[in-house]
């Protein structure tokens, strides 16, 4: 199935693996850099990209927070 724009439709474990087979990093020397790198590479992706990474990593802090206020939770009942 392919979504507006040609993008195909994957799920969560296919966007991963996706996402790990063009896995990109950089060792820099200092800070400014690291920025510059940083600022190189997202300005290279598309905005579907950029979105997507966006969108994947909200769901992650998403889960963390779940997952603190869980154990917050538990932490209290166990007192």
């Amino acid at each position: 199935m392919l979504l507006p724009k040609g993008i195909p439709k994957m799920g969560l474990k296919e966007r991963a693996a996706a996402r790990r087979a063009k896995m990109m990093a950089h060792r820099a020397v200092n800070f400014e850099e690291a920025e510059a790198w940083d600022l190189a590479f997202w300005q290279r992706q598309s905005p579907e990209e950029r979105l997507s990474a966006f969108v994947a990593i909200r769901r992650d802090v998403d889960k963390v927070m779940k997952g603190r206020l869980s154990n917050e939770q538990a932490a209290r009942k166990g007192r």
